[in-house]
């Protein structure tokens, strides 16, 4: 049985098989550690029975303090090869979106490239939409261009202390801001 569980700093020396991925973005170990010193509770690894790490996923809270305006922000999320198209991904990205909402996130976003039409595809099923298209967010390595990374958002909107998820694919974000007329988030898309 696959456990999630809390990152924790000796998960840092037993990832190795997840980010070897080319897709995945691997980042220094003090990056690591600030997301788990400041967002411990968005930092989450799934366990296989045996120990080994399967995935996980690395987000944050964003946003203003002063007009209490927050959304959640996966930072990454990847799945080791031997332990795709299980659902894991999916799984996190929810745990991710709960935690999200009971902080009182307005809504979730990401980046992801372009060109990783699995992911793409993946986010859209779960509800999420294009809002804009990041050029060269991505750094290429060995002379190649750098890559474009799609913004990608699941809305929400508060009604009465109320986070209401609404996954509206197809929609852009300035779409579904004309047709809400509750409380909206301000952020711009």
């Amino acid at each position: 049985m696959t456990t999630l569980r809390a990152f924790t700093c000796d998960d840092l020396f037993r990832f190795n098989n997840i980010n070897l991925d080319p897709l995945t973005e691997t980042y220094g170990i003090p990056f690591y550690l600030q997301y788990l010193a400041h967002w411990p509770e968005y930092f989450i690894v799934a366990e296989a029975p045996g120990g080994e790490l399967m995935g996980y996923i690395m987000g944050k809270a964003e946003g203003s303090v002063a007009r209490e305006e927050w959304h959640g922000h996966v930072t990454a999320l990847s799945v080791a090869p031997e332990f795709r198209r299980l659902g894991l991904a999916a799984k996190l990205m929810e745990l991710l979106e709960e935690i999200s909402e009971k902080k009182g996130g307005f809504f979730v976003d990401l980046f992801v490239r372009v060109s990783n039409q699995v992911a793409v595809n993946m986010y859209k099923q779960l509800g999420y939409s294009v809002y804009r298209t990041v050029l060269e967010y991505y750094s290429a390595s060995s002379g190649e261009p750098d890559e474009d990374a799609y913004g990608k958002f699941l809305f929400g909107l508060k009604l009465n202390g109320m986070i209401l998820m609404l996954r509206v694919p197809g929609f852009v974000c300035k779409t579904i801001i004309i047709f809400l007329v509750y409380e909206t988030i301000s952020h711009s898309c």
